[in-house]
């Protein structure tokens, strides 16, 4: 897939520079020539989404192998810049690049600030137990029983919401471990966290005995007015899904198909 890093950016400025002050001969993108970049903020810093490989410290991840898949289909190149998760959104808004690309889930306050693209990903709430344990099917079964959750998390508040009696913990890891241990029943998060973690540790000594009500759809963001472009990477992403792309990718990075609204 095409990309461009951010040392061309210099190199792409002054390209523009000489084709304004060209010729007759010169052609722009309205007049048939190369379209822009397609340039999108993301951290960077956020695995398995947006990081950089420990070997080659290139930027890799989910997100960006959609990003790019999307742009390989609307025929332009695709760059990144990196940012913090607090300065995306401002650094879209200031022009510093098209969209942003990092797991940004659509709320109805988002939606009436931002033009969200259409879902590439559909994440739910998963029930975690020891493999082989039979006695939880559905969230309603948690009651009574202890959940490993880290103790600020949406989860831990689930899980107490479901009558279970939250021991506090530093990590999706660590849960793994009490439950694998029999110290705790269950333990409650996104699925997600739990396809990598099983795909990228093996582990089999955990499974997912069920789901929980919980369901969030994330997507690439865009300045409100930008509709449509919006409306582009959308059609893009329908693209995408029809031929099996983005379940390829999703494949890839979890395991499993979380792009579609039958994911997960």
């Amino acid at each position: 897939m095409r990309r461009r890093t951010l040392g061309t950016l210099s190199a792409l400025a002054l390209t523009g520079l000489l084709a304004a002050c060209g010729g007759e001969g010169d052609t722009g993108a309205g007049s048939g020539g190369a379209e822009e970049p397609l340039t999108f903020g993301t951290e960077g810093t956020y695995a398995p989404f947006s990081y950089h490989d420990e070997q080659t410290d290139e930027l890799v991840g989910y997100d960006i192998d959609v990003a790019e898949a999307v742009g390989e289909e609307l025929g332009r190149e695709v760059e990144f810049s990196e940012n913090t998760w607090d300065a995306l959104m401002a650094g879209m808004e200031a022009g510093r690049y098209d969209g942003v690309a990092n797991q940004v889930s659509i709320t109805p306050e988002r939606e009436a600030e931002y033009a969200f693209s259409t879902p590439y990903t559909v994440s739910t709430g998963v029930v975690v137990t020891r493999a082989g344990d039979t006695s939880i099917t559905s969230l309603a079964d948690v009651a009574g029983k202890t959940s490993a959750q880290s103790a600020t998390s949406n989860w831990a508040q689930t899980a107490t919401d479901a009558g279970a009696q939250v021991e506090a913990v530093e990590g999706f890891a660590q849960a793994a471990t009490l439950l694998k241990q029999g110290r705790v029943d269950v333990t409650i998060n996104d699925n997600l966290a739990v396809l990598e973690y099983l795909k990228t540790t093996g582990d089999t000594g955990i499974e997912i005995a069920a789901e929980t009500p919980d369901t969030t759809q994330q997507a690439f963001v865009f300045p409100k007015e930008d509709t449509e472009l919006a409306q582009q990477v959308s059609d893009a992403l329908e693209s995408l899904r029809a031929d099996g792309t983005l379940a390829e990718i999703s494949q890839k990075w979890f395991g499993e198909d979380v792009s579609g609204p039958a994911a997960g």
